[in-house]
């Protein structure tokens, strides 16, 4: 499984397949247990209204991603994050994702 990852990510080593699985699991960790208070503070406490729902899948993507950055940076794979959210706006946006590493 980790030399499948790594083939797919084009990376080192399998220290560093763990890292990045380490750093999605901390993003994800991080947004479930700020989602609340945040989206509390703005709808208030209905939490199985419709407006937390959108207000929730509009706000969680760009939080998620400016959070997967910062793990990213923190365990010293800011370069393979920064690859990975240019690759998924670009998915998301219908715009060419030109990799100038190539």
């Amino acid at each position: 499984m980790f030399d499948k990852l790594k083939t797919r990510w084009n990376l080192k080593s399998t220290f560093q397949v763990v890292i990045i699985l380490v750093v999605f699991g901390c993003t994800g960790f991080t947004v479930l247990f700020i989602k609340k208070p945040i989206v509390n503070w703005i709808v208030g406490s209905e939490e199985s209204s419709l407006l937390y729902s959108i207000l929730y899948y509009m706000f969680i993507l760009p939080v998620y991603n400016i959070i997967l950055l910062a793990y990213g940076f923190v365990f010293g794979q800011f370069t393979f994050f920064w690859e990975f959210e240019k690759k998924m706006w670009s998915r998301i946006t219908g715009k060419k994702y030109n990799n100038d590493a190539d």
